[in-house]
This record gives C-alpha cells, sequence and structure tokens, in this order.
C-alpha cells in the first residue's frame, strides 16, 4: 500500500527546489528518541513505508512509533523512449519533502541503545543523512 493524499488541489506539480533549513518540526514533539535530517531531499512514498515495516518487525509490538513526514507531492513520468513535447507524464510516484533539521521520525518506549539499532536500520532505507537525537539533548 502506498502512501498518497486522499485528495490533492492540483494532479500534476512543478518540481520546484528544496532549500533552506526547517524550522517547523525540528524539535521532539511525541517520543523520546528520534531521526533528523541533515540535507535537503525527497523522499518517496515507498521508502517511509519500508522504514514503518522495519520498525514494525524490529519492535514486535513494543514502542511506539510517530512518522513526521507524509508523500503529499506528485511526481510525474514520461514512458522510456518517448520523444519530447506532447505534454507532462502521467503520475508515478508520491513524495516528501524533507528539509535539513526536520524531526522524520520520533520512537519511544523502549531502551536508548534498542532505539539507536533501530534508527540505524532505518537510515540505510532512505535516501538522506540523518542522525540520531534523544530528547534530553537536541
Amino acid at each position: 500500500m502506498s502512501l498518497m493524499p486522499k485528495k490533492v488541489k492540483f494532479r500534476k506539480a512543478q518540481k520546484g527546489k528544496i532549500r533552506g533549513i526547517s524550522t517547523r518540526g525540528a524539535h521532539i514533539r511525541y517520543g523520546e528518541y528520534a531521526l533528523k535530517a541533515l540535507e535537503n531531499g525527497i523522499v518517496k512514498s515507498n521508502h517511509i513505508e519500508a522504514c514503518r515495516v522495519t520498525v514494525a518487525r524490529k519492535l514486535k509490538g513494543a514502542g511506539t512509533l510517530w512518522i513526521n513526514i507524509f508523500p503529499n507531492k506528485p511526481v510525474t513520468k514520461k514512458p522510456a523512449e518517448t520523444r519530447m513535447g506532447k505534454g507532462k507524464g502521467d503520475l508515478d510516484h508520491w513524495v516528501a519533502n524533507v528539509k535539513r533539521g526536520k524531526v522524520i521520525m520520533e520512537l519511544s518506549g523502549v531502551p536508548e541503545d534498542f532505539a539507536k539499532v533501530v534508527f540505524r536500520l532505518l537510515s540505510f532505507k532512505l535516501p538522506i543523512k540523518t542522525k540520531f537525537i534523544t530528547r534530553a539533548g537536541h
């Protein structure tokens, strides 16, 4: 199951640029430990889903995970070996724009060393550099 919005104002969006530092969502809100983005980039819906599945398998029912990003931007793609022109391509997937400093995921209800292990596994599944932070020492 792919994450995507129920309804959008416009079916296709322009690419845009991801610049600057995240000011909103730059601190831990819910959990004790978190994964923070160290660079700007896009995270696809299947990356988020892969992270969610990994955590669910690793936690085995213990602890709570909060995902603070949502893929609300559509990305289009033209078919392979298609000539230029003839309009914008069809919708291919959804992405979340992530600025550096954004807290991507939060975790609580588990020991710190275990949380570090879990977030290390998650960092391999994400296309951006991240770091582990705690509520005590931002």
